[in-house]
């Protein structure tokens, strides 16, 4: 049975959920294209054209699995830092590690409240330096600020990095200020992968292999944010800000395999941002929804390899929204 609304259009028996797809229609602070506020909705209508079977897994999706789709956040708050704290708190919740929660976006901007959550996390207790976060991204987001707002999605990195978080890594890169370029080639918790040495057709085939190699090294708990400008622009054009020469789709997914295959390291959550709805074309929103699919797919993979399991006991699909005021503390409110 089709479900309209739900994720790959599954229905959902019961109150146990193993994966929970979060849809998060934030568009405060973009610069360029505007429309990722409909990207979610966007992404899960596409999603029932996706199929359910993956040879990975061998079966047909859910494989046992219950696929809970969350109603999105409500986008209450009379400013910015209300709006984050919203975001925050509508997260918070899903990172208790009884299941693996996926964010659709909405613009990057949704980085920082995502890992404010994230921190709640059991693997994570409070301590953000246990933290990775692997971004595939077209842009760095490693501003101090853009038009004088530091939350704004072209920060979204470095606000993170602010939180605490311990590592970063970054393919896809390829659009970039001379002062992201400086913390990059400065900061140690910064390691990127630039598009101009991944996909050189002389030598990329080695760097890309460097990155599979750094990715399967990786330990503890890891964050995968997909901004999907990270692709090429001819693969998903609607996205708020396009930029051509980056990665393919199928390096998008040898990312994800690679990562969730790291044997020391334990993926515990996933967002896909910057999706925003194609007109004439599902192009945009469909290559959203068949890598959303992949992380899926893969999570289940690692789970029933052993490399993920339930650290809490199951707490269900009706779950208490956080109260945190964190980010109008911060700024000050």
């Amino acid at each position: 049975m089709f479900v309209d609304g739900n994720f790959l259009g599954l229905p959902e028996n019961g109150d146990v959920v193993d994966v929970v797809i979060l849809q998060i229609p934030y568009e405060l602070t973009t610069s360029y294209g505007q429309g990722t506020s409909q990207g979610p909705a966007s992404c899960i209508a596409a999603s029932g054209q996706v199929e359910l079977f993956d040879p990975l897994i061998g079966n047909d999706l859910p494989n046992g699995n219950a696929i809970h789709t969350n109603e999105p956040w409500n986008g209450e708050g009379n400013s910015l830092l209300q709006q984050l704290d919203g975001i925050s708190n509508y997260l918070q919740p899903w990172y208790a590690g009884d299941c693996f929660p996926i964010s659709l976006g909405g613009e990057h901007g949704i980085l920082p409240p995502l890992v404010n959550a994230a921190k709640n996390h059991p693997l994570i207790c409070n301590d953000l330096s246990k933290l990775t976060i692997v971004q595939i991204d077209a842009h760095a987001d490693l501003r101090s600020q853009l038009d004088g707002e530091k939350y704004s999605h072209a920060c979204a990195a470095s606000r993170s990095l602010d939180l605490g978080v311990g590592k970063l890594l970054q393919v896809g890169i390829r659009a970039f200020s001379q002062e992201e370029y400086q913390a990059i080639t400065s900061d140690e918790r910064i390691t990127t992968f630039f598009a101009s040495d991944t996909q050189n057709h002389s030598t990329g085939r080695e760097v890309w292999q460097q990155w599979l190699d750094t990715l399967s090294k990786l330990e503890g708990p890891v964050h995968l944010s997909i901004d999907i400008d990270g692709l090429d622009g001819s693969i998903v054009p609607a996205t708020g800000t396009p930029v051509p020469g980056g990665l393919s789709y199928w390096q998008v997914v040898e990312t994800i395999e690679a990562l969730f295959n790291a044997e020391n390291a334990t993926v515990i959550s996933a967002d896909v941002n910057e999706i925003v709805p194609q007109l004439e074309s599902p192009l945009t929103q469909f290559t959203a929804a068949m890598l959303t699919t992949k992380i899926v797919v893969n999570h289940i993979d690692a789970k029933n390899s052993g490399r993920w399991t339930s650290i809490t006991q199951q707490m269900g699909k009706n779950r208490i929204i956080g109260e945190s005021t964190f980010f109008q503390k911060e700024g000050g409110q």
